[in-house]
């Protein structure tokens, strides 16, 4: 049976059903002991009910009542089972939306199963145990790979049991001995659904972290597979593709992010992951895979192109710093299929290496050519910046980075000063005094593009250029 615990609410109105239909009876005082040769009273449960192998008050298995009742219940075990499953069809969409053809004959398997531990235990008078329920952590396993949540496959099991309650009832009738047993059913009825549904709990999760565990590992094995240039997959990596949105011609994205800073909790960036793969931008399909301290994507390139890849990942990148987890993310350019994921790769490396220990997202598509060339940790390109010039940009840097803003300014207004004046919202003389004393300070003329480049450069491999493209 796919199940919870009667309420105290549904048990009460069962009870009073019994009873003749009226209310449920308000609590008496405690029964006092049995005389010597008085029988001793029935009662419901005995002692604090647990998770492991149940304890009830025995039932007398010889009573012609219980015999009634367990033929008639075994009478009607088709329908009751028929029920049950049609049941679990009508209150859970998870079951009937399955793609597992399979699925209603399982669970109509496991509602007969534990009934039938029911039954057994009803005319045998033996406590329920743990070992009774095998169909049931076999059932919890095939559910996880059948795609129904544990919350369904509880609600099932409690649909599985009021349908053998109500089977009971029906099977007492007007029987007046028969009702009395009934009632006292309820105790092993209760204790069946309580050790079932734990051991359903307990089988269901752990199949679910190892299907979690194995998924985890096809995954890295099939980025590792790519990131050899291995482009042919059958079975499930195959399928991991296509739920991803990748074929061998797709238009792909490569990101590569790590945890910013001196941060190192594993669970954070399992967490990233799992945000980072519902971007938007991304239609919510991507491979993500986590790889040692490394998370890496690859994102199949929508209609509104790259642009949109980045928004999204950095709007959740935005999010994961309100929960203090930061991020160092490099995209790559835009490749053509699958075969050309490694160099994708390669190309997201780079530019998360660019970020250095800075949290932000570096997207190679959205920058200029300038910009890749001196991405690079290059010492020897440093090495090469003339001492003057050098001087010039820490100093400026120190200072506020006035020069440098104005410098930046004029080229993009293709070094014209009256542009670069109105972009920064300045006089124009106050324009053409900084670019002197630019002039002044590094030697170069700013009125030729070559020395203009050779200051953009310097300024870029120093770090040192304003509103950086990290955010």
């Amino acid at each position: 049976m796919d199940a919870g615990l009667l309420t105290q609410a549904e048990f009460d109105q069962q009870k009073a059903r019994i009873l003749g239909g009226g209310p449920a009876p308000t609590p008496r005082e405690p029964r006092r002991a049995a005389r010597p040769g008085q029988a001793r009273p029935r009662t419901l449960m005995r002692g604090p009910r647990t998770c492991q192998d149940a304890n009830v008050e025995p039932i007398n298995a010889t009573d012609s009542a219980i015999a009634r009742i367990a033929a008639a219940v075994q009478d009607s075990m088709d329908d009751m089972v028929a029920a049950a499953v049609q049941e679990i069809w009508d209150q859970v969409p998870a079951y009937p939306g399955s793609n597992d053809a399979g699925l209603r004959d399982d669970v109509a398997r496991h509602v007969r199963a534990i009934f039938e531990v029911f039954l057994a235990g009803l005319t045998g008078g033996q406590p329920t145990r743990r070992s009774e329920f095998t169909m049931t952590r076999e059932q919890a396993t095939r559910r996880v790979a059948q795609g129904i949540t544990l919350a369904d496959f509880l609600k099932a099991f409690r649909i599985g049991q009021l349908t053998l309650w109500q089977g009971v009832l029906a099977a007492a009738a007007d029987d007046a001995a028969a009702r009395e047993e009934a009632l006292a059913a309820v105790a092993r009825i209760m204790t069946v659904i309580e050790v079932g549904s734990t051991v359903a709990a307990e089988a269901y999760l752990e199949a679910q972290q190892h299907a979690v565990a194995e998924g985890d590992r096809v995954r890295r094995d099939l980025l590792e597979d790519l990131l050899a240039r291995r482009t042919s997959f059958t079975g499930p990596k195959r399928a991991i593709l296509r739920a991803a949105g990748l074929g061998p011609d797709t238009r792909l994205l490569v990101t590569s992010a790590v945890l910013a800073g001196d941060q190192s909790d594993d669970h954070a960036l399992r967490d990233a992951a799992l945000a980072v793969g519902r971007t938007r931008g991304s239609g919510g399909r991507s491979l993500v895979v986590v790889r040692q301290d490394e998370m890496v994507l690859i994102t199949p390139v929508p209609r509104g192109g790259a642009a949109l890849v980045v928004a999204g990942l950095r709007r959740a990148c935005a999010e994961l710093r309100q929960r203090q987890i930061a991020l160092a993310a490099g995209v790559s350019t835009v490749r053509a299929g699958l075969s050309e994921a490694a160099d994708a790769y390669a190309e997201a490396r780079i530019a998360r290496d660019g970020l250095g220990a800075t949290a932000g997202v570096l997207a190679l598509p959205l920058l200029s050519s300038l910009d890749y060339l001196v991405l690079r940790d290059d010492e020897t390109a440093r090495r090469l910046i003339r001492p003057q010039v050098r001087r010039f940009v820490e100093e400026d840097t120190a200072a506020g980075g006035a020069l440098i803003t104005t410098l930046v300014e004029f080229a993009a207004s293709d070094l014209n000063a009256v542009a670069a004046a109105e972009r920064l919202h300045m006089h124009v003389n106050t324009a053409y005094y900084r670019l002197d004393r630019i002039a002044e300070r590094t030697g170069c003329d700013v009125r030729r593009l070559a020395d203009v480049m050779e200051l953009l450069i310097a300024v870029r491999l120093l770090g040192a250029f304003p509103a950086a493209r990290t955010s």
